[in-house]
């Protein structure tokens, strides 16, 4: 797999002008390589692919980066890099802009010297936009964890328990059942604070007659799912089933519409539409969703201003909601993948409200 990866690559270099790529970013060169570490370098040329890495990942890469030349580099990790180009005679650089500060840039300059650095933007993520089956199966796993936690945590949740215990137990439960690690961290807003998209858990806790709002997902061997659900402890009043129910409305509606060839603005106007419909585009401010894979926020979008195109293998969340300041939110979120002629949801778990 790493070596029609590493194929692909090559592709992008023909014609570009390039006598090399230089890869820093840990997600892409865990993509390109299969080396799990934490540390390491990676030079692709049309001859070579070389990674860089320091005597406690020797033995590692050497096992899992079969298509790599594995160099122990010297303190300085610069100074291989450097006689490695010099001896494959790369004279022009590309190197991955939106992954590398300015601070780095202006080493790299320095310590290559004789190099062009040229910058190039997300030639490895849109590769990694395109899910193969191996991944997908990795990501079918992290959807399977999650949602089992989400079962679980439905009978934790009660009255007097705390948002931040919630996104503790959500953690463990989630690990104990393979997970590595969350996705990402929790969030878990309830009441009034279900109205704040982004309201990671807090000491706050769960009362009677509120909006709760659960956006989690785990990361399995490096791949990620997210799911958010929301649901009400109580007795919902019909402002709440209202709201309920035209996110559910959009949520439905957006995963009948998606396909492949179809625009990330025109897939965001699918639910968008009908929330504005009821009165509340102004209640939905973000996007309606975004790809993920080895990270939870990956380039393609669904959003007003996409230009992204669906294409078959994207793994993208669908997450309309509504968000009230001093009343609460709703947000269903799941998880598709663009197949060649529509879509597959991954996500199951139920989404009629559920009232605890």
């Amino acid at each position: 797999m790493e070596a029609l990866r590493l194929k692909r690559v090559r592709e992008q270099l023909d014609g570009s002008g390039l006598d090399g790529l230089f890869i820093t970013n840990a997600y892409n060169r865990r993509y390109l390589t299969g080396f799990t570490g934490t540390a390491g370098y990676v030079l692709i040329t049309k001859e070579k692919a070389l990674l860089f890495t320091d005597f406690r990942y020797t033995k590692q890469a050497a096992e899992q980066a079969k298509a790599y030349e594995i160099v122990q580099h010297a303190i300085k990790p610069t100074e291989s890099i450097l006689e490695a180009m010099q001896s494959l005679g790369v004279k022009k650089l590309g190197f991955e802009k939106n992954g590398v500060t300015f601070g780095a840039y202006t080493a790299y300059q320095e310590q290559f010297p004789g190099i062009e650095l040229v910058p190039t933007e997300n030639i490895v993520e849109k590769l990694r936009g395109i899910k193969d089956e191996k991944e997908l199966g990795y990501i079918r796993k992290a959807v399977e964890i999650t949602e089992a936690a989400f079962e679980h945590i439905l009978g934790f949740m009660k009255p007097g328990v705390s948002e931040r215990d919630v996104s503790a137990e959500l953690e463990y439960f989630m690990r104990k059942n393979g997970a590595a690690s969350s996705a990402y961290a929790s969030i878990v807003a309830s009441g009034e604070r279900s109205a704040l998209p982004h309201g990671l858990a807090s000491d706050k806790l769960l009362a009677a007659n509120e909006f709760v709002t659960l956006d989690f997902g785990a990361n399995y061997e490096g791949y990620c799912s997210d799911l958010t659900r929301t649901v009400f402890i109580g007795t919902p009043t019909e402002k709440h089933k209202e709201l309920y129910s035209i996110v559910l409305e959009a949520n439905r509606a957006t995963l009948s519409g998606l396909k492949p060839g179809m625009s990330g603005k025109d897939g965001d106007s699918l639910a968008r539409d009908i929330i504005a419909g009821y009165g509340y585009g102004e209640n939905f401010g973000h996007g309606l969703g975004h790809a993920f894979g080895l990270e939870i926020h990956e380039p393609a979008r669904l959003s007003q201003q996409s230009k992204d195109i669906l294409q078959p293998g994207m793994v993208i969340t669908v997450e309309p909601g509504i968000y009230i300041p001093g009343f609460g939110g709703v947000r269903i979120e799941d998880d598709i993948v663009v197949t060649e002629t529509g879509i597959e949801v991954l996500t199951k778990s139920n989404k009629e409200l559920i009232v605890l």
